[in-house]
This record gives structure tokens, sequence and C-alpha cells, in this order.
């Protein structure tokens, strides 16, 4: 029979597997029951009543976290000199065009978030097979094919990220870190939830939210009351 660590026993403890949770109740719980002795990520799992291979049914886009994620993100911008400062000025962590693409091209994409400017796509468009698989591809519709590169950047760093819904109907994303306090955990996934819900697509049928759960970076998932976030 295997033997049940320590830690597990105390996870169990306080974790009821069958048991669904409110929000509120989910993000405290995510923090009692995450051992890491880091600072644990605290992710989302969303899934939805659409079909993703469907365009009409196709989920995706931004939000801006009220708390940000926690997490020091890395951009690159890709633009033309004229744009370097303002990239620089508003906190972009690398600046450039030519020499970051060669980079990628060989293999680089140490970044969580690339953005550029409309008339060098045809370049970065090339770059598409490397970005694309680790959803690094700028995109107008997250905001990170724009003009005005310095409020891309700010908001980047202030905590906006960008989802889509994968071939299974699921949104995951980061929220958190597991030092957050819950209720900042809580406003975190409030904030994601009200946008998928905003962005409904007319085709779905049915219901929307089909079930939510939340988990840290080595904790078990936990199961939230889809219906008590609905209402």
């Amino acid at each position: 029979m295997k033997r049940i660590s320590k830690k597990k026993k105390e996870i169990l403890a306080k974790y009821d597997l069958e048991k669904t949770y409110t929000l509120s109740e989910a993000c405290d719980l995510v923090k009692e029951i995450t051992k890491t002795n880091f600072d644990a990520s605290v992710d989302i799992s969303v899934r939805l009543g659409v079909d993703p291979r469907k365009a009409n049914q196709m989920v995706r886009g931004t939000v801006a976290l009220p708390h940000g994620t926690g997490k020091d993100m890395r951009v690159l911008v890709l633009c033309t000199p004229d744009k370097e400062e303002e990239a620089k000025a508003a906190g972009a962590d690398y600046v450039g065009l030519d020499e970051y693409i060669a980079k990628i091209k060989g293999g680089w994409t140490d970044v969580d978030v690339i953005i550029t400017m409309p008339s060098v796509m045809g370049k970065v468009g090339a770059l598409g097979r490397i970005l694309g698989p680790r959803g690094l591809m700028p995109n107008p519709k997250t905001g990170t094919v724009t003009m005005n590169i310095g409020k891309a950047v700010e908001e980047v760093k202030a905590g906006k990220i960008d989802f889509r819904v994968d071939k299974y109907g699921i949104v995951h994303s980061n929220i958190a870190k597991v030092s957050f306090d819950g209720a900042k955990i809580k406003d975190n996934a409030n904030e994601l939830i009200a946008t998928l819900i905003k962005m409904k697509p007319a085709a779905a049928k049915g219901t929307y939210i089909r079930s939510v759960y939340l988990s840290s970076t080595m904790s078990p998932s936990i199961q939230i009351d889809a219906k008590s976030i609905v209402a």
C-alpha cells in the first residue's frame, strides 16, 4: 500500500475532493493546500459551452486583472527605431527589430509577451511557426499589434493578460500568486469570468459556463460551483 506523505495528509484534512466550493472559499482554500517552498502561481480553468472548431464560437480576448498576476512579465517590443524610446520608457525588457527576429529564428523565445506595430508585421509574420505554438504571436485582437506601443507595454506590465479557448472549449489562465490575499485572488478570478460572460458568442447554445476549477502550481484542483458565479 502506498504511503501518504505528511504534506498530503495535511492537504486531505482541509480539502474534500467531492465538494464544490464557492469562489471565495476556493480562493482561501488554494492558499491553505499549497505546500510549495516558492510563491506558486494560481491558475483558473473555465470550461465553456462552445465549439471552438466553429469560427463564430471562438472566444479570445484580453483582460486587465485588478491586482495583476504577481509575475514580472518579460516584454519584447519589435518596432522601428522611432518607437524604441517610447517602448523603453514604458518598461519594455527588450526592444529592437532585425536582431531579435534573427534571435527568434535561432530558437530564442525567452519572453512572456511580444508587442509590435502594423508596419513590421510583414517581418514578424514569418515567425508564426515559432511563436504561434508558444502563444507569443502578436495579434491586433489582443492589443499586441498597435501604434500605441507605450500604452500596450504599460498595460501588460500592470497585469493585462490574453486568453483563448483551447480545442476542448477550456480557457486556462494564470491569475495570481499564492501569496496574494484570498480577496485579491477572487477579484482577479471574477474579472476574468465576467469578461468571458460578456464575450459569450451568440451561436453558443445551452449552459455557457460549464465548470470552473482553481489550482496552484502543485495543488489539487478545487471545483467551484459555477452556478454561484453566474448568478
